[in-house]
């Protein structure tokens, strides 16, 4: 993580030279006024169908086309360190919003605190500028391969819905003390413990509402927990599809609770209401299914668990016999480092590690103040294949957690967070006299 000084980017970016309004309001209020703010959508919009869509990368294997969900080929995130914003995944449950009048663009923030207040981007960017590089991750990434084990419901992503940026903005903790919540705060006087975060755009499982999630305010207020108000993404201003004109990023946490398009921020008693928090992305047990599934047993998932999977290879490889190049990425939820990454030719009889990166030429220590700790490793290991080969990838944090071996132990019907060992397989072509 770096620190800028405060800046301005007034220069290339039209934004609100005027004096914030006076906003005062109880809580209640603040619902009717936030009804009025979803209709009127000052300066940006969310269209009612997709003939607004941006344009994508042709690369991009589209799971999805109307909402847009899509995602890299799997060589693409091994070809460096911080993924390329056209080759980063996008995740979306609706039309993509857009920006009419920047200088309009504002967020509240209500709820449960003393001074409500509607911040502008001249008040985002006077505060000081943090890069973090983190890894954003879909919860269900690798559903297709659980898939295969019993049906489960989602979006079929392969290995790729994940991808590693430095996202430039300020802290929320920063952006918080604005409103008269101090650092480190659990609790504000009037009640509030959560931080719900409310999107622009509309999907159909809010019925027509807008995508919202939450944190708690612990981590909100915690400066080292690097919790953005995003407006950059590796150094350029967020484009459409990841979040313009301002978005959160949650590090360390699966991307359902990074809302993108941001249009408030509410301080409330309790966590997120929303469907996305209480009746999607809860890890249930493989004997749950559509039938006897009970939401409210299950907290809403926020870190994701230690995870890896090989790039270099596709599921199944024909060649000829030699030496393999075996690239990957590994990658913890929570700020965890990556300990370990052991590779297998054979299944899982035997392993050998493989090497561990992140920026070029610099040793990777898990946990060292220079390696990034919400940021993915990448590993690389070289194997001697001279027959058919089931080859494994597992990585273990610095927590000691590891990943499962069997995807069937961890099956579960929103098909999310498959850990399981990643394999792929070689077919050697011999070659004929």
């Amino acid at each position: 993580m770096s620190k800028s000084t405060p800046h301005n980017l007034l220069s290339c970016l039209p934004f609100y030279l005027c004096s914030l309004p006076s906003f005062t309001s109880s809580f209640a209020h603040h619902k009717s006024i936030h009804s009025r703010r979803s209709s009127e959508m000052p300066g940006i919009r969310a269209p009612s169908n997709y003939s607004e869509e941006p344009s994508r990368h042709p690369s991009l294997k589209i799971n999805a086309k109307e909402p847009f969900n899509a995602e890299p080929p799997r060589q693409a995130l091994v070809s460096s360190y911080v993924t390329p914003t056209e080759f980063f995944y996008k995740r979306n449950h609706g039309p993509i919003p857009v920006v009419d009048d920047i200088e309009r663009y504002h967020v509240s923030v209500n709820g449960l605190i003393e001074k409500p207040k509607e911040l502008f981007m001249k008040d985002i960017l006077n505060l000081p500028k943090y890069n973090v590089t983190a890894t954003l991750q879909c919860a269900g990434n690798r559903r297709t391969a659980m898939s295969k084990t019993r049906t489960v419901r989602g979006v079929g992503w392969d290995i790729s819905a994940l991808g590693n940026a430095i996202w430039g903005g300020a802290k929320l903790a920063d952006v918080l003390e604005l409103v008269g919540i101090p650092k480190l705060t659990s609790t504000t006087p009037a009640g509030g413990k959560h931080v719900e975060f409310v999107s622009i755009d509309r999907c159909k499982e809010e019925n027509g509402g807008p995508y919202k999630a939450s944190i708690p305010l612990s981590q909100a207020t915690d400066p080292e927990a690097d919790v953005l108000l995003a407006y950059e993404m590796n150094g350029e201003t967020l484009n459409r599809d990841h979040g313009y004109p301002l978005r959160v990023v949650v590090p360390g946490v699966i991307g359902a609770r990074s809302v993108k398009w941001l249009d408030s921020i509410n301080i409330d008693s309790q966590e997120c209401q929303g469907f996305f928090m209480q009746k999607d992305y809860k890890m249930f047990p493989p004997s749950v299914n559509w039938d006897n599934i009970n939401w409210s047993t299950r907290r809403p998932q926020m870190d994701f668990p230690v995870q890896s999977a090989i790039c270099s290879l596709e599921d199944v490889n024909v060649g000829r016999k030699g030496k393999i190049a075996i690239k990957g990425y590994a990658v913890s939820g929570g700020g965890r480092g990556i300990e370990r990454v052991d590779i297998s030719i054979d299944g899982g009889k035997t392993w050998m590690e493989a090497s561990r990166y992140q920026k070029p030429g610099l040793e990777y220590i898990a946990d060292e103040e220079r390696s990034d700790k919400w940021a993915w490793v990448l590993f690389e290991a070289e194997a001697d294949v001279h027959s058919n080969a089931e080859i494994v990838a597992k990585a273990v944090d610095t927590a000691a957690n590891v990943q499962p071996e069997n995807v069937e132990d961890i099956w579960n019907l929103r098909g999310i967070l498959n850990t399981s060992w990643h394999r792929v397989h070689v077919q050697v072509r011999h070659s004929s006299l």
